[in-house]
């Protein structure tokens, strides 16, 4: 993990509990899984998000929940740039 403050794309320092709106995806991100899921991360853009942790790299990680077809919970974490989030 790298020593340096976290920021938004505000340059607004952001740490673990901060709630962020994502901002936006890297297309290549989203293009990396399958059909089916990617309509889920797409989704994320625009909507609020509580940082859980910081993953080895620094950047801030946000869960996101859903029930698949069959009602199982589903989460995928997704580590966020600072270009992605904005502190709310």
């Amino acid at each position: 993990m790298t020593n340096t403050k976290l920021h938004d794309c505000k340059n607004q320092p952001v740490a673990v509990g901060d709630i962020v709106r994502v901002i936006s995806l890297s297309q290549d991100f989203i293009k990396s899984f399958p059909a089916d899921e990617r309509i889920l991360f797409e989704s994320m853009i625009g909507n609020f998000f509580k940082i859980i942790d910081l993953d080895e790299y620094g950047q801030a990680c946000v869960v996101r929940e859903w029930h698949d077809e069959q009602g199982l919970p589903q989460t995928h974490v997704i580590a966020l740039d600072p270009e992605e989030m904005e502190k709310m």
